[in-house]
């Protein structure tokens, strides 16, 4: 009867084992099959890893493939949730903390809390590898919604350390500077970026915008339209957000010249009224409308 109730337990354990195995094999065949469906169909990729995981929920290279998944459909909260079940099964693996607290800094753009909660996350896959540069600079950003400046200031200079060649790390912390009133260290930092720079690269436009301000600022409004020109040159037809500005800052440039360029400002003003003073973005520039209808006066000419 011992033998019987000995060879019954056996029994159990080896078929939940080769269950367990059938699961594991069968939940890497359908990884394999989400793999070839993530370039073309990333939904249906996302509906092959999350059956992989259901079949082999201990598998943290799998959650990883969904996280990457989410993370290409923008679903915050799921990269936030399936990097916590990864982390808890491979707690050295730092690109899990780092995606965990992106995501939650992503979820905290569109509301006015959730910053703390990213920095938990950014900091242990910073502990766990200190070259993660997208690390640095995410919590950077998160350190400045928590209003600790300093603490921004020391990570955005961590991110460009360990990435020198990512010239959109720079804008944040030349901006950064600028707003606490420290024009040189502005400075430096843009030149730093400039040198690493390759051509074409779409960050361009917003060091040497940054930059631009920073020399009229200093009084050097020579080299200022110089940088002004070249953050035109930069973002081409200027149609990204926040490009407009360009057409704003080379007219203002060209108006304020000794003599005044008055054609060229008159052009690049009315360019900057017809596309944003007209348009839904006027609120936000209401100043540089105002000024902007106030050189084309002084210029002896009327924007329409």
């Amino acid at each position: 009867m011992k033998l019987l109730s000995t060879f019954s337990a056996a029994l159990v354990i080896t078929l939940a084992v080769s269950a367990c195995s059938r699961n594991n094999i069968e939940a890497v065949n359908l990884a394999i099959e989400g793999d070839k469906e993530k370039n073309s169909n990333i939904d249906a990729a996302i509906s092959k890893y999350e059956q992989a995981t259901n079949l082999d929920p201990t598998n943290h290279r799998i959650l990883w493939k969904l996280t990457l998944a989410y993370w290409k459909k923008e679903r915050w909260s799921d990269v936030a949730a399936t990097c916590a079940k990864a982390e808890r099964l491979a707690p050295k693996h730092a690109n899990y903390f780092a995606y965990h607290g992106m995501a939650l800094a992503r979820q905290a753009e569109k509301g006015p809390t959730g910053w703390a909660d990213a920095k938990g996350p950014l900091e242990e896959a910073l502990k766990l590898d200190a070259n993660l540069a997208d690390a640095h600079f995410e919590l950077a950003e998160v350190l400045l919604h928590l209003d600790d400046e300093a603490g921004a200031l020391r990570s955005y200079h961590q991110a460009i350390e360990t990435k020198p060649d990512q010239i959109s790390f720079y804008g944040p912390l030349i901006d950064l500077y600028v707003r606490l009133g420290f024009l040189d260290e502005g400075e430096k930092v843009a030149r730093e970026g400039l040198a690493f720079a390759a051509p074409g690269d779409k960050a361009l436009f917003t060091v040497h915008s940054l930059l631009g301000d920073i020399l009229d600022k200093k009084g050097k409004s020579g080299e200022a339209m110089e940088e002004y020109v070249k953050a035109k040159e930069a973002c081409g037809k200027c149609t990204e957000p926040g490009q407009q500005i360009a057409f704003f800052n080379l007219g203002a440039a060209y108006a304020s010249a000794q003599p005044p360029r008055k054609s060229e400002a008159m052009q690049q003003l009315q360019s900057f009224v017809k596309i944003v003073c007209k348009g839904a973005a006027a609120a936000r520039y209401a100043d540089q409308c105002s000024m902007s209808q106030q050189l084309a006066t002084r210029l002896g000419g009327t924007l329409q």
